[in-house]
């Protein structure tokens, strides 16, 4: 499987706080069957600058520890990058960097509690420069998960959507869990990620959500395409296929259950 989002990087935001802890995520991921895992720390958001040429570095540096260990886990470089004001500039000044350095996908993260003013036109401008936007974790928004309208807006205008495992098995609670087994119902959301912080209560566990999204789509292939085939275009830099969605009309999620 492939884990297209995860805080594995020691050191440089609120995810793995070491290289002891970094290491232990990378065991409990190998274990699960994850062989490729995207390291995404924050970026933009004012609090968290993680440019590209420090990703790199860091990337390389615990890719050599986890070689020296014998792990099977192959780390690529990435972002979780906050939407903010001139995003595409900034993200061209390597202050953010796409997914595997192709060009061509970027994990967007919306502020924790709001969609900020512009946000269309920052979205839209990265797809005019050949930038997929894939928008991390919505289930998990209170303003997203609300407006599955929204989130569909958003699909047909280019974008791409990341659940988390953790929100699929119901470890973020019920109004998560609901949202994400909506989105895949719906066939909008497009990949399955761990979004790791720690070893402990955000692990780098996704084959338990593979196995949930299976049942909500009564598919198997089609669930294990959001860990490998899916992401391994992403990762290569490819156009992705996706199915339709079929968001039921004038219906928020909660009413679907």
């Amino acid at each position: 499987m492939i884990d297209i989002h995860c805080h594995i990087l020691p050191g440089v935001d609120d995810g793995a706080a070491d290289t002891a802890e970094s290491l232990e995520m990378a065991r409990m991921a190998a274990s699960d069957g994850i062989q490729t895992l995207v390291a995404s720390p924050h970026s933009l958001n004012g609090v968290y600058e993680n440019n590209v040429e420090q990703i790199r570095n860091n990337v390389a540096q615990l890719q050599g520890e986890i070689n020296r260990e014998g792990l099977p886990l192959t780390l690529c470089t990435g972002s979780d990058a906050h939407i903010c004001a001139g995003m595409m500039a900034q993200v061209r000044d390597g202050r953010a960097a796409t997914i595997n350095d192709t060009g061509v996908y970027l994990l967007v993260e919306f502020p924790s509690q709001s969609t900020p003013p512009g946000f269309r036109d920052e979205l839209f401008e990265l797809r005019l420069n050949g930038i997929t936007p894939i928008i991390t974790h919505p289930e998990r928004h209170p303003v997203l998960r609300n407006d599955p309208e929204l989130i569909m807006e958003l699909s047909n205008a280019g974008c791409l959507h990341q659940v988390t495992a953790l929100s699929v098995t119901g470890g973020f609670g019920r109004d998560a869990m609901e949202s994400a087994h909506y989105l895949i119902r719906c066939r909008l959301a497009h990949f399955i990620a761990t979004d790791a912080h720690s070893p402990d209560n955000r692990p780098p566990i996704l084959s338990q959500a593979v196995e949930v999204a299976a049942k909500i789509l009564g598919n198997t292939a089609e669930a294990e395409a959001m860990v490998l085939e899916r992401p391994q275009a992403v990762l290569e830099g490819k156009p992705i296929s996706c199915p339709e969605p079929i968001l039921p009309p004038k219906k928020k999620w909660w009413q679907i259950f």
